[in-house]
């Protein structure tokens, strides 16, 4: 079955080809894509969110602050009932560490990202896990 799935990015990232990039996976894998965009507040993902109701939350950085505005998110998610256990992953950039970025999955494990994504096999690692995610 079809899948919803909201993309979208932290508020200070201005990429946009990572945004792109996650819409045309996810509609190849035969889901719907919903991108909101970059440079968004939370104010405005959490009315989207609402709004949407996906089956995931999609939130891709590259700008390095992911581990930052991430917990930030995740904060205000959990402040709403309907959006409390949303499946959110994150992925991308998360810090500027260089390849000792890994130290900041725990971190957004622990706020309550389902998943965390980065490096050479996260692209083939999010594809399994919006397979193995049931529609709400």
């Amino acid at each position: 079955m079809s899948k919803k799935i909201l993309i979208s990015s932290i508020s200070s990232d201005s990429h946009t080809w990572n945004l792109v990039y996650m819409q045309l996976l996810i509609e190849e894998l035969g889901h719907k894509a919903i991108n909101i965009g970059n440079c968004i507040t939370i104010d405005y993902l959490v009315k989207q969110a609402h709004y949407h109701r996906p089956d995931i939350l999609v939130i891709s950085t590259v700008n390095g602050h992911g581990h930052i505005e991430g917990v930030e998110i995740m904060n205000e998610l959990k402040k709403h009932d309907v959006l409390r256990n949303l499946k959110t992953v994150i992925g991308g950039k998360l810090g500027t560490l260089g390849n000792n970025n890994e130290s900041y999955v725990q971190k957004l494990l622990d706020v309550g990202f389902q998943r965390v994504f980065f490096g050479d096999k996260s692209v083939d690692d999010f594809i399994s896990y919006v397979n193995e995610v049931k529609e709400q």
